[in-house]
């Protein structure tokens, strides 16, 4: 006797919405904080290598660079304060954890940026390099906080927030709101460095876009 083929699973309501499947293992607590800590880093380094080349970049973060340069505020406590409104936008529709996450991500980030000049000094950086590294940088980084399910805020609440409702691809989204921050960026640098400053949000969003899908990745927070 032929062997009846075995049922397909009827797929649950959490995997349709997030494209996971919730069987699949967690994150520990210590990956969870190692993921932090090196997302953090990795961003707030590229953020640096930007300000030393005078580019500028999209998301609050280049919202920040952009009145750094224009005001006696340094970048670390602009990025901080702006941040703060968007905190109560997600907690409804993202979770106390994720903006908890967020929150801890966004203040580690603001801390590294003011300390990293009292422990770097670079004399002088090609914008090639500071956009191609630096935009590299942020792209991994955001990728491992995304993973570990945190953010740098701001923008990047927004944008989790349709990728998991709606299905919108995280890389794609932020890449058209960057574009029109960047374009504010004409503002105070010349159009030579802001096609630098294009270039490095075109690397970090593509490595969010390639990489950063639903159901891609196996593990989940």
């Amino acid at each position: 006797m032929q062997k009846e083929p075995e049922a397909t699973p009827e797929p649950t309501a959490e995997r349709d919405l997030k494209g996971i499947d919730p069987t699949r293992s967690r994150h520990s607590l210590a990956e969870d904080i190692f993921a932090l800590v090196v997302g953090t880093s990795l961003v707030a380094f590229g953020v640096f290598l930007y300000q030393q080349a005078s580019l500028v970049l999209g998301g609050l973060a280049g919202v920040a660079l952009i009145l750094d340069y224009l005001t006696p505020f340094d970048f670390g406590a602009i990025f901080f304060a702006i941040n703060l409104p968007f905190y109560l936008f997600g907690i409804g529709s993202l979770g106390w954890r994720y903006i908890l996450r967020t929150f801890a991500a966004v203040t580690l980030m603001s801390a590294m940026i003011r300390l990293l000049p009292s422990g770097i000094s670079i004399v002088e950086i090609h914008p090639l390099v500071a956009s191609i590294a630096g935009g590299a940088m942020i792209g991994l980084g955001l990728l491992a906080l995304f993973r570990h399910g945190a953010g740098l805020g701001g923008v990047n609440i927004l944008v989790a927030f349709l990728q998991e409702r709606l299905g919108l691809r995280a890389g794609y989204v932020q890449l058209g709101i960057d574009l029109m921050i960047l374009a504010a960026g004409a503002l105070v640098v010349s159009p030579t460095e802001l096609a630098w400053s294009v270039a490095g949000a075109v690397v970090f969003n593509m490595i969010l876009g390639v990489n950063h899908k639903p159901g891609r990745y196996m593990a989940f927070s």
